[in-house]
């Protein structure tokens, strides 16, 4: 069963005007299955992953080309780069939209490469698992910061209570689950964190321990939505600092966590610069803390940072499939205020806290005067929530359900 993906139409907007479109993101999250489902019948298809293949796109790229010519859907595309400079050519030479499509986890120092060869030739687009809405079969958009969105959104969603919000942060946002619910969930996250300690850790990167990264992994993943601290990342895994910060680095680039970034202005002077951590799929951060099933993460002392990992995850990829970045930080200072999310629009900021509670309270937007200190305007926010509702909290703030993200 194929689960329709939100980015499609992004995609083939971008074939109209790129020579090039590269889709990136982590292992199995649906790239490829996507790419082959809109290309149909109209593009011819090989996959890297094939010794054969990738030892003729490595040692003759000409050839390699000559063979499968465009339009063409490149798959696991990181493990040649030395098709990049003859991709350049032939672009440069047809001019034709369109020819090359390619997919690849990103791959750490290939993105690079890529970004600086076919500069102005290509669309690189971002690919998470499936949002919510994907699952639900929900119309998809930005999460916006527009009260009347929200109420909008109330009318196209399913509700959802604490269990079924719990489940799908403990099953997680892979299309495998979701197309086949006979899947055995340990079998594939230990296949799964396998497959990329061996073949992208390994053999894309100049990491040597798997094991020590798998606890750095594994580190990391018991700190989702916290503040990245190195020292302690580096002591969990017994490695260095800079090894700890390289590591990081990895994980970040191809797609397994992401950083939000604190929230700077000149006007702010006690604010932490440190940036916060989260897993994009909680299904594999609930794996490698070892819950063994939703009821128990639930109730956990964690329970709470998964809901946050959650609700930044939809976020993030409520932008990734509207084809746009998240332009969105956290602020926490020295006296110990902090805002989980700040999303900033047209220079007007919007403050949201994310709590695991049905009626959180007006205590939990008290931190939200700090940002007054930055001049900027104050836009609409709230409180992203296990409430059944929209609901005002005040004239500048609501109550949010999580499930409308």
């Amino acid at each position: 069963m194929y689960i329709q993906r939100h980015l499609e139409s992004i995609i083939l907007k971008a074939s109209q005007t790129f020579p090039v479109v590269m889709v990136t993101g982590p292992r199995q999250v649906g790239k490829t299955t996507m790419l082959e489902r809109l290309a149909m019948e109209n593009r011819a298809y090989v996959s890297l992953d094939s010794p054969m293949n990738r030892e003729l796109a490595k040692t003759d790229p000409e050839l390699f080309l000559q063979r499968y010519q465009p339009p063409v859907l490149i798959d696991e595309f990181q493990y040649a780069k030395e098709l990049l400079p003859f991709i350049k050519m032939h672009v440069d030479r047809n001019k034709n939209n369109g020819d090359f499509w390619l997919t690849g986890s990103q791959m750490f120092h290939m993105m690079e490469e890529v970004s600086e060869s076919l500069a102005g030739r290509v669309a690189i687009i971002p690919m998470q698992g499936l949002s919510n809405c994907e699952i639900t079969g929900s119309p998809g958009s930005v999460f916006n910061v527009n009260p009347a969105d929200w109420l909008a959104r109330l009318k196209t969603t399913s509700a959802q209570d604490l269990k079924a919000v719990y489940n799908r942060i403990f099953i997680g946002s892979m299309p495998r689950f979701y197309q086949n619910v006979d899947v055995d969930r340990e079998l594939y996250y230990s296949s799964y964190v396998d497959t990329y300690l061996q073949r992208d850790i390994r053999d894309l990167t100049q990491v040597a321990d798997e094991l020590a990264f798998f606890r750095f992994m594994t580190s990391c993943a018991a700190r989702t939505g916290q503040q990245v601290s190195y020292a302690e990342l580096a002591r969990d895994a017994g490695v260095s600092q800079p090894t700890a910060k390289q590591w990081l680095s990895i994980l970040r680039t191809s797609g397994i966590v992401l950083l939000v970034e604190p929230y700077f202005n000149n006007m702010l002077k006690r604010i932490v610069k440190s940036p916060k951590m989260y897993f994009m799929d909680t299904g594999l951060a609930a794996y490698l803390t070892r819950w063994n099933a939703p009821e128990t993460l639930e109730v956990s002392a964690m329970s709470g940072a998964f809901f946050e990992t959650y609700a930044i995850s939809e976020i993030i990829k409520s932008y990734y499939n509207a084809g746009k970045r998240a332009p969105i930080f956290y602020y926490r200072d020295t006296d110990q205020k902090e805002i989980d999310l700040i999303i900033e629009q047209n220079d007007t900021l919007h403050p949201f806290e994310i709590k695991k509670s049905a009626a959180p309270g007006v205590d939990s937007i008290k931190h939200f005067s700090v940002l007054e200190k930055t001049r900027k305007i104050i836009g609409h926010g709230g409180v992203i929530c296990m409430t059944d509702n929209v609901y005002p909290i005040d004239r500048n703030n609501s109550y949010i359900p999580v499930w409308i993200i």
